[in-house]
């Protein structure tokens, strides 16, 4: 019996689709058939119609019904699932009733394919191994589709070349990368998440970014899919902070940070790194007016440095698009990055969309930074500026509701640290040369303020007390 597959129809119905000259092409093109192996996908529905243990090993493959060719068979397979999921019996003469309540029993090829499937499989005891073979070819069709895609894309030529490229390269990895799940691996019963708990009660909490202020670590956990707002006006410090951060994980704890700077070019970078590690005035390095012991402070902070997972990105006014290609690029060499820091959110740009307002380009980096961070299962840290509000005020504390142009980065984010500075306004203030890092939000923790010392002139910051 015939059975439709997910291309039916393209050589049926009842008359010619193309004239006699052009058949012998077109007959051609129709010969490539995608990559599939019906044999593999009968066997993975013959093994569940014929053992429920065969149902739980496919399921936990992640396969769905899109990896199936055969459009029939990924009816058959949502079917079993199903009544699987309901804890109804699986056999042929029960998917048989329940595809013709459905009205899907005749789309399927009859209840006589049901037994053509049973008959199919050699032993149910390999449909994880088939169900394996119908993923990989389903990952195949993906990489040709991708390919079509990325081609019509070039041709239609819409947009920035740079945001076409970055949207193909994007398109391929997402592609080659891809499993049959569709996310499905994400969904967890209540159960077995108890279980997980009670199982890693006396094993070591989960691992955390190591920050470089001892206060700011006890209050605030920074774990994998969250995204951190270090927000502030321009001149209090951003960039010192999110070095600090940076630095602390790449050079103490040998953490892979991808580092995108829009604010400063990668020899600014090194320099004010050098200046924190060596803890040399960051003017003398920048004019190489090396004083005293300079130079070997400065060759005793590179060897240190040497062999920091810390890449750099130093490209004007990235988008979303184009850091979560940079993301896919490390993590086709097996160098995904435990944290992605971005210097700073405003200036980024839009995914390519016109027409939108400012605060409707910050409201979709925000949301894309989030994505971002659920996506790859890494930390993003981003800088955000204030607005002038800050600075009419008295005491120039800032506030959550400070964040520039949008709404959305407090939404967004896991926790908002504001950068607060009292000499920045009074070159005289009592507390000079310290700096608040006020929680403003925490998701996961208390919030409050943090009190460190503020090094301008070695581009970093330090715990209170710790020495030079």
């Amino acid at each position: 019996m015939s059975v439709p597959t997910q291309h039916e129809g393209i050589e049926d119905g009842g008359g010619s689709l193309f004239d006699e000259e052009s058949a012998p092409r077109q007959a051609a093109a129709f010969e490539r058939v995608p990559p599939n192996s019906v044999q593999a996908e009968q066997s993975v529905l013959g093994g569940m119609l014929l053992s429920r243990d065969a149902i739980g090993d496919v399921h936990s493959t992640g396969i769905t019904n899109l990896a199936y060719y055969r459009l029939a068979h990924g009816i058959v397979h949502d079917a079993i699932m199903d009544m699987y999921g309901k804890g109804q019996p699986v056999d042929p003469i029960t998917i048989a009733s329940y595809l013709v309540k459905s009205g899907d029993i005749e789309r399927v090829g009859g209840p006589s394919y049901l037994h053509t499937l049973v008959n199919a499989v050699p032993t149910a005891a390999n449909a994880e191994y088939y169900a394996d073979i119908v993923v990989q070819h389903y990952r195949l069709r993906r990489l040709i589709e991708a390919g079509t895609r990325i081609a019509q894309m070039g041709y239609a030529a819409e947009g920035e070349v740079n945001d076409i490229v970055n949207a193909a390269q994007a398109e391929m990895q997402s592609a080659a990368q891809l499993g049959a799940g569709g996310g499905v691996e994400r969904v967890q019963w209540l159960d077995d998440m108890l279980e997980d708990y009670l199982v890693s009660m006396d094993a070591p909490p989960p691992s955390r970014l190591p920050l470089p202020y001892a206060d700011l670590r006890k209050m605030l956990p920074m774990e994998p899919g969250d995204l951190i707002v270090v927000a502030a006006r321009p001149a209090i410090g951003k960039s010192v902070i999110l070095l600090d951060i940076a630095r602390c994980a790449a050079i103490e704890h040998r953490i892979t940070v991808l580092m995108s700077s829009m604010e400063m070019s990668r020899p600014q970078l090194m320099e004010r790194l050098i200046a924190a590690e060596a803890r040399v005035p960051l003017n003398r390095v920048k004019d190489r007016a090396y004083q005293g012991d300079d130079r070997q402070r400065i060759a005793d902070a590179a060897r240190r440095i040497a062999g920091a997972p810390l890449v750099v990105d130093d490209g004007p006014a990235a988008t979303t698009m184009q850091l979560e290609s940079r993301l896919r690029w490390l993590q086709a060499q097996n160098k995904l990055p435990d944290v992605l820091v971005v210097d700073y959110l405003q200036i980024m740009k839009a995914s390519g969309k016109n027409g939108q307002n400012r605060t409707g380009e910050v409201d979709e980096i925000s949301r894309g930074l989030k994505r971002l961070a659920g996506e790859f299962g890494i930390i993003v840290i981003a800088a955000a500026q204030l607005n002038r509000e800050v600075e009419k005020r008295e005491d120039k504390k800032p506030m959550m509701a400070d964040l520039r142009e949008s709404g959305s980065i407090e939404a967004d984010a896991n926790a908002v640290i504001l950068l607060h500075r009292p000499d920045a306004y009074d070159k005289e203030h009592v507390r000079s040369g310290e700096m608040d890092l006020i929680i403003g939000k925490n998701r996961q923790g208390p919030t409050g303020i943090v009190t460190v010392a503020f090094q301008g002139h070695y581009a970093r910051a330090r715990d209170m007390g710790s020495g030079i």
